[in-house]
């Protein structure tokens, strides 16, 4: 049986080609998801690198979303991976799940519908249910705060005006705008969502609080109904 090529360990290597030190030095830009992975793993084995090790997970599950659903037990049926290596890297994909799922801080402010999309997309990305929230905003489209109005699917029995304007009255708000996802992926409102939307602005009109934006979420991409028209 033909044995396997002993590869160099990350010590081995010049101090300028280690992930950690030119992480240091240059920032992360510069440095692969197999490099700074294997900077999460730290030792590789007798045959393999860390850096080996995380490129050999990347390769078997794609990117860093599929990896992160991935069970200690699963992670350690990969070669090199014990369960303390496969509780780090859990450990660190955690904490970027829990980073990415920070709620908006009160006062900032959504200049775009891009800015709503990248800070909602990565928490309802692979949701099984359509989670509707609502954005709650001062006269200076500040952010006041922010809420979950329902999760499962969207009908107009769930999504109630009261359900959605009592708080927006309680905190004063100007305006609101509406958040929910597509679990297909796909985008594009269905007649569900238009006549929930125009439902809901037309109680906003009543109560004095302006319906900015609703905006739907699906993988990697999303539809405004401003940007397309839909809202007046």
């Amino acid at each position: 049986m033909k044995e396997e090529k002993k590869r160099p360990t990350i010590k081995q290597l010049p101090t300028h080609e280690r992930p950690r030190e030119r992480l240091i030095q240059s920032g992360d830009e510069h440095l692969t998801d197999a490099e700074l992975l294997g900077i999460i793993i730290r030792d590789g084995t007798t045959n393999y690198s860390a850096v080996d090790l995380a490129q050999k997970l990347l390769s078997e599950y794609g990117d860093f979303r599929r990896l992160s659903t991935a069970s200690v037990g699963e992670l350690c049926r990969i070669k090199g991976i014990g369960p303390a290596r496969a509780a780090q890297i859990k450990a660190s994909l955690a904490i970027a799940k829990r980073f990415s799922t920070i709620s908006v801080k009160p006062l900032q402010q959504f200049k775009c519908s891009n800015d709503i999309f990248d800070h909602f997309h990565e928490r309802l990305r692979g949701k099984k249910q359509e989670v509707f929230s609502v954005v709650l905003l001062d006269n200076k489209n500040r952010v006041i705060k922010e809420l979950q109005i329902s999760a499962g699917s969207l009908t107009s029995s769930i999504v109630h005006p009261r359900e959605v304007f009592n708080p927006a009255i309680k905190e004063s708000a100007a305006s609101v705008i509406f958040v929910h996802n597509h679990p297909s992926g796909d985008p594009e409102p269905s007649k569900e969502d238009l006549q929930i939307t125009r439902r809901l602005a037309e109680a906003g009109n009543i109560v004095g609080i302006k319906v900015l934006d609703h905006i739907i979420i699906g993988n990697e991409c999303f539809v405004s109904f401003k940007d397309k028209g839909i809202m007046s």
